[in-house]
């Protein structure tokens, strides 16, 4: 199974993804990660671009082939990133689920940006006004969607396993048609 999470930085996203690949055992790909490693390596000098994506797809599909299940971590902002997380889970034969993860309360959304960037100083993490500024698309197909506001990461795990669905195996794969929680 592809657990493909999205959603603005600050939401939760990977706070969950990390517990989830915890208890599910899955493999974390995260995108922030990824960028982060290239920015570092002094490889690019202008613009990442979709580099962390692309390279996000193609070790989440390794993983996948291998029978893991992978858990995509990433803003996953516009209908063409969906789509291709959709296309490694559609090459791989896995179901794929796809999850909106938000945080309907404004400050507490805003507490979170600014305490990622006093936490995480190397990271060139956005500011509140790089959040809310940020081109992102609503979504025009059902998902699950996850509202962290008021919930510990322990429920929002929850909700989010039980709104999952089964594994498909072999062939048989199929996209998740889930209700909004």
């Amino acid at each position: 199974m592809l657990i493909i999470l999205g959603g603005l930085p600050g939401v939760g996203k990977t706070t969950i993804a990390g517990e989830l690949a915890r208890q599910l055992g899955a493999v974390h790909v995260r995108i922030d990660s990824i960028e982060q490693a290239v920015r570092e390596s002094g490889v690019t000098v202008v613009s990442l671009n979709d580099t962390g994506y692309r390279v996000g797809y193609a070790i989440a599909e390794d993983n996948l082939r291998l029978g893991h299940i992978v858990i995509a971590d990433s803003v996953n902002p516009l209908p063409v990133t969906r789509d291709a997380w959709l296309d490694v889970a559609n090459r791989t034969h896995v179901t794929a689920a796809e999850v909106q993860v938000e945080c309907s309360d404004d400050r507490e959304h805003r507490r979170r940006v600014d305490q990622r960037l006093e936490d995480a100083p190397g990271l060139n993490g956005p500011t509140w006004e790089d959040v809310v500024s940020r081109d992102y698309r609503t979504w025009d197909r059902e998902h699950i969607v996850i509202d962290t506001a008021g919930r510990t990461v322990e429920q929002s795990v929850a909700m989010l396993r039980a709104a999952l669905p089964a594994p498909q195996t072999g062939l048989d794969h199929a996209r998740l048609s889930a209700p909004s929680l």
